[in-house]
């Protein structure tokens, strides 16, 4: 292992050590944007820059997922790092620095998106590979982050605050997303998780939500998983493996 990792993983050990049994606000959100993030890479790296309808639609992911960055550092700011501070006074300072530095990134990665939309063609192929790397810098930073978040903070959450009161907090973020936010968030969230924590998730949904509602949400999932992963998830919420509409 990398020395400078390992000393990494080596000073947060204890912040997880109470990993698997308490609530942790930041671990399902967290594994939706790595998992965003990873692949919006990837399709910046191979991007086709001569292919305009691929050109378009590839700039059009990257500024969904900034947006969705801006709105996660907004919803972080004002529920999470708020919780934090209120019981442990600047105790989110690291992770609210780097919040600064991350919205200042994420408007200079949409700027370079708009020059390489906007440029003639010739030019398109080391714009592209720009963006790229850059991009890659603002993902490498932001996976540390979150590391950071889902050890230390979330252990000033825990010396502070019960499960309930955190299940609540988390709950009023929620409340606060419009229906088609949740729904680009369950696109990345639910095929990022496990399949127990997708059963959970879903298993709970079911009970809140109108069933052709329901069921709408799972087809809007399903092209998202593989055969295995939705026959799992099929099983563990009680629908045909088929579902309504859908070829088997």
């Amino acid at each position: 292992m990398n020395t400078t990792l390992e000393t990494r993983a080596c000073a947060s050990a204890a912040a997880t050590t109470q990993i698997d049994d308490r609530f942790n606000v930041y671990t399902a959100i967290h594994k939706a944007l790595r998992s965003a993030m990873a692949d919006m890479l990837v399709r910046i790296g191979r991007l086709d820059v001569d292919d305009a309808a691929e050109l378009g639609a590839t700039l059009a992911q990257l500024d969904a997922l900034l947006r969705w960055c801006r709105d996660h550092i907004r919803h972080e700011n004002d529920f999470v790092h708020t919780a934090i501070d209120a019981r442990l006074p600047a105790g989110a300072a690291r992770t609210a620095a780097d919040h600064v530095d991350h919205v200042q990134a994420i408007a200079e990665l949409g700027a370079e998106a708009g020059v390489l939309a906007a440029a003639p063609k010739a030019q398109r192929p080391i714009l592209a590979l720009r963006l790229y790397r850059h991009l890659a810098l603002f993902i490498a930073d932001n996976f540390q982050h979150m590391h950071v978040e889902e050890t230390a903070n979330a252990s000033a959450l825990w010396a502070h605050y019960t499960d309930a009161e955190l299940h609540r907090i988390h709950d009023e973020l929620l409340a606060t997303l419009p229906p088609e936010e949740h729904l680009m968030i369950a696109r990345w969230m639910v095929p990022a998780s496990t399949p127990a924590e997708r059963a959970a998730m879903l298993g709970g949904m079911k009970t809140q939500t109108p069933p052709e509602a329901f069921l709408g949400v799972l087809m809007h999932l399903r092209p998202h998983l593989d055969a295995s992963g939705w026959a799992k998830l099929a099983r563990a919420v009680g629908v045909a493996e088929a579902g309504p509409g859908v070829r088997p």
